[in-house]
């Protein structure tokens, strides 16, 4: 732990989007879509250029940043199992020091949002489930039918719950009865995933890119700022400090952005990835059959997907845009608050996203299970009044955040945390707290056998290369300093470096191998 100021309790705002690239916000460098509010936080934080995600699915990760563990220490592999009641959570710590704690948005760290969208495999599990009946249905929309359930006193660590479930124009959740006290229309809010949502406007080539058929004003994006706004003013009022994460369930698709948020963009300026004609020649057989198969054949509305449609491609960027503008503008209203409440010294911010999209780069859409920087990669911006802004290609994982936040309000850590915190960076954008990031990316083999996909992969990333791994015993190999769209493939003539990351690889995977299940919490 730093030397942080003595009696430092410091208010944390943790924002989080879904889905959402790290080039997808202006301080990367991208002139197209406009985010001057995450430019302003990008300003006066620290910039970590190559931050990468623990698992490339919502669950996993987000379950990763909570825990500071590793998707197969803290259990959640995939997006088909909540995570334990029992998990030790970075915001426990902060409940328990005192801190008031908030979730507002998109939790996804139990299985409600997923129950129709992934199949289940198999019968009866390995293990008992200890806890009450009921524990992991709270993110169930049906919990919500008349009304939000009653939740904990302390959901993961969050004492106040407000929760929007779904995405694209489908509201459920707190969300919900928010919504429909604002006037809106049930059979426009309870809406199906698929071609028969309402829409005002929709794309003639893929039902995921339309306009809802209500405004701004019921938008999860409208909640999250405004009900995270509420709550900081209610907190403040009170003189404790708090935490709370403002989870944005945008720009993940379907892509719908509400009102004049749809036509922000034209698609016809909306550049395509450089790298979209890449022919995977090297790469294993299942990303060429996901970059054959078109959005409107994808299984499911999350299924993995290509894009050689360029037209839709193009409607799709421009939706994204548009959904990241939004978000950009409910950020600066939620910072309005702080500042306007006089707490912006005294408040750390977070910006960050749970996992990536392919949005074209090698042919693909989506994400899940395309080990490339377009999935794994997310923006990052840490702010800290005490500290200068900078700007650090040094490495860093979502992993690595709940330490971090930790450290930076002087409070203790506990058993099984696998993240280190990032504080010397913040401290010195040059210093270093690791040399790789190891990511997992885990499907049931029920389901792998479905696809047919290869059940695991493990990809390493250093300083300048990113090797992955499969268990299908192919990998890929690329010098992300002299090939940044990950279009050369080393991994059949470079062998001495192939070698060095596989030693690298298996020197990771030990490092993380879980010795913490006999350490509970500490009441």
């Amino acid at each position: 732990m730093s030397d942080e100021a003595p009696g430092r309790r410091p208010n944390v705002l943790f924002i989080i989007t879904d889905q959402q690239r790290a080039d997808h916000v202006g301080f990367a460098g991208n002139e197209i879509v406009q985010t001057p509010n995450l430019d302003a936080l990008a300003a006066r934080g620290t910039v970590f250029d190559s931050a990468w995600v623990a698992n490339p699915v919502c669950m996993p990760n987000r379950s990763t940043i909570m825990t500071g563990r590793m998707p197969t220490a803290h259990g959640v592999i995939f997006n088909d199992r909540s995570l334990d009641w029992g998990a030790n959570t970075f915001v426990r710590q902060f409940l328990a020091a005192g801190w008031r704690t908030a979730l507002i948005g998109k939790s996804h760290l139990q299985h409600g949002l997923s129950r129709n969208a992934v199949v289940p495999i198999g019968s009866s599990g390995a293990f008992d489930d200890p806890w009450p009946p009921g524990w992991n249905t709270l993110e169930d929309h049906e919990s919500f039918a008349d009304g939000p359930p009653d939740f904990p006193p302390s959901f993961y660590g969050f004492e106040h719950v407000e929760l929007s479930i779904d995405h694209g124009s489908r509201i459920t959740g707190h969300h919900l009865q928010w919504a429909l006290d604002r006037g809106g229309v049930y059979e426009q809010l309870v809406v199906p995933m698929t071609d028969e949502a309402p829409a005002k406007r929709r794309s003639d080539r893929w039902w995921q890119v339309y306009e809802p058929p209500y405004g701004p004003e019921l938008h999860s994006t409208t909640f999250v700022a405004e009900q995270t706004s509420a709550f900081i003013e209610e907190a403040a009022a009170g003189g404790s400090p708090w935490l709370v994460m403002a989870s944005f369930p945008d720009p993940h698709h379907p892509m719908t952005p509400p009102g004049e948020w749809f036509d922000r963009h034209d698609p016809a300026d909306m550049p395509l990835s450089p790298s979209i004609a890449d022919d995977l020649a090297t790469a294993p057989d299942y990303l060429r059959r996901f970059q054959r198969t078109p959005p409107t054949k994808q299984r499911g509305w999350v299924g993995m997907c290509g894009a050689t449609d360029h037209e839709l491609m193009r409607e799709c960027l421009a939706a994204t845009y548009g959904s990241i503008e939004m978000i950009d503008d409910a950020v600066g209203r939620i910072l309005a608050t702080i500042d306007r409440l006089g707490q912006t010294d005294d408040t750390i911010v977070v910006f960050t996203s749970d996992h990536g999209d392919m949005m074209g780069d090698h042919g693909l859409m989506l994400k899940g299970y395309m080990p490339y920087r377009g999935t794994l990669q997310v923006p990052l911006v840490i702010v800290d009044p005490d500290r200068a802004p900078a700007r650090t290609t040094s490495l860093a994982g979502s992993i690595d955040l709940g330490s971090t936040l930790l450290d930076l309000a002087g409070l203790e850590g506990y058993v099984g945390i696998q993240g280190s915190s990032l504080v010397p960076i913040l401290d010195d954008p040059a210093a270093t707290v690791r040399d790789h990031i190891l990511i997992e990316d885990d499907l049931p083999a029920g389901l792998a056998a479905l696809a047919p996909i290869p059940a695991k992969s493990r990809t390493l990333v250093t300083a300048q290369h990113k090797y992955t791994r499969f268990s299908s015993g192919e990998d890929l190999l690329f010098d992300l300093g002299n090939d940044p769209l990950e279009l050369d493939d080393l991994s059949s003539r470079e062998t001495s470096m192939r070698g060095h990351l596989i030693e690298h690889l298996a020197d990771a995977l030990m490092a993380v191998d879980d010795d913490a299940r006999g350490a509970p919490i500490n009441h």
